[in-house]
């Protein structure tokens, strides 16, 4: 016979079992759609939310304006889903295998960027996901998100126990290192937490040291407005003079940050999954190739991919800067073609380029442009470029 107090510790001993089988059924399932790491963290507020307030007050998102809304959501997933218990973290792998073929005069592109949009890939597989979990848990209400939710994802996927804040603020797990988008289904359903990732980086400061516009203030603190992914992608008008040469010969995102780390050098493997497999020429695409890219080009060659994101205007621009780093007067034609270009953002970092580079060809070119434009942002840069150029000789 039990005691009152007997009955009480089975009982909750029974749902302690069952919540554990649901909770390895839950993650069988998503193994089984190719995610992983996975865990499973409950639904509370986030822990840094006076960090990221803190973060954001001080200017560091720059103008992603989506970081500074929905507050309310973000501070709390249950203001997001009603009633929600628990938060299933998912990573998928995206690291291509490298290009055997490139162009010589190629800009760089971040791996994640190389494939097919991660955000159609992965928001389509976890709204499966979520279907499947509501067939075997009738009732439960979730959301599915893939970055673009008001979700502090790496903060909850860190006490998921799929990895830890790195330096460099990138999430990294001990067997996959940080190449891994994340994703997650916010859910109603009482799964069992797992235990959080801790801190493995140790004395190394690889990350904060290799950044080329010192956009990593100090450890686990990044200045958007200083990050070659933010300064190529996010950045909507002229990129900072004094971080142009910083930005080197990417022209969409940066990877120098991960590439250094150890943990991605000892770790990291190309992923399986065919969506994020490089395309053809995606690697080093010929930075001439892009310069010449009217709108259609444009639109057809980055359909269903990420770097439809920076527009057309924001990849010359950035194609542009990377020519004037690389410094080469075989480039300069390829650049006075692109002088008269339509858009007036792209016709200033011509002319900062063929500035950078000089020479008699790049002078003429300014100095015809200069008659025409109409433009005083630009008529500013070209004469700036004229005066660069000539005294260098």
């Amino acid at each position: 016979m039990f005691r009152e107090g007997q009955s009480t510790r089975c009982s909750a001993l029974s749902l302690f079992l069952d919540r554990s089988a649901l909770t390895h059924e839950v993650k069988a399932l998503a193994s089984g759609l190719g995610f992983s790491p996975v865990g499973v963290t409950a639904a509370d507020p986030p822990d840094h939310w006076l960090f990221y307030q803190d973060w954001i007050e001080k200017g560091y998102a720059g103008e992603m304006g989506y970081l500074t809304r929905n507050l309310d959501r973000r501070a709390d997933p249950a203001a997001i889903v009603p009633g929600a218990r628990s938060i299933l973290c998912l990573g998928l792998n995206y690291q291509p295998e490298p290009e055997e073929e490139m162009s010589p005069r190629g800009g760089r592109i971040s791996s994640y960027a190389r494939g097919d949009d991660y955000h159609d890939v992965i928001k389509g597989r976890l709204l499966d996901l979520l279907g499947q979990i509501l067939s075997l848990a009738p009732g439960t209400e979730g959301r599915a998100y893939v970055d673009t939710g008001p979700v502090l994802e790496r903060e909850y996927a860190s006490r998921a126990g799929l990895g830890w804040y790195g330096k460099h603020t990138n999430l990294i797990g001990k067997r996959m290192g940080s190449w891994f988008f994340l994703g997650e289904l916010i859910l109603t359903l009482d799964l069992e937490p797992d235990p959080p990732a801790t801190d493995h980086c140790g004395t190394c400061t690889r990350c904060i040291d290799a950044c080329p516009t010192d956009a990593i203030l100090e450890p686990y603190v990044l200045d958007s407005n200083r990050c070659i992914s933010y300064l190529t992608i996010e950045l909507k008008g002229p990129i900072p003079k004094d971080l142009r040469e910083g930005v080197g010969d990417w022209v969409y995102g940066c990877d120098v940050c991960q590439d250094v780390c150890p943990w991605n050098v000892r770790h990291a493997r190309p992923t399986a999954e065919p969506a994020f497999q490089s395309r053809p020429g995606f690697e080093r695409p010929d930075l001439h190739d892009l310069l010449s890219l009217d709108q259609e080009a444009f639109s057809r060659r980055f359909r269903k991919s990420p770097i439809k994101r920076t527009k057309r205007r924001g990849l010359l621009r950035n194609a542009a800067v990377a020519l004037g780093n690389i410094g080469d007067t075989s480039d300069v034609p390829a650049l006075v073609g692109a002088l008269d270009d339509d858009e007036p953002l792209i016709r200033q970092h011509v002319a900062w380029a063929l500035g950078r580079i000089g020479g008699e060809e790049a002078a003429v070119a300014l100095r015809s442009r200069l008659d025409v434009e109409d433009d005083p942002k630009v008529t500013q840069e070209i004469e700036q470029a004229l005066e660069q150029s000539e005294s260098r000789g």
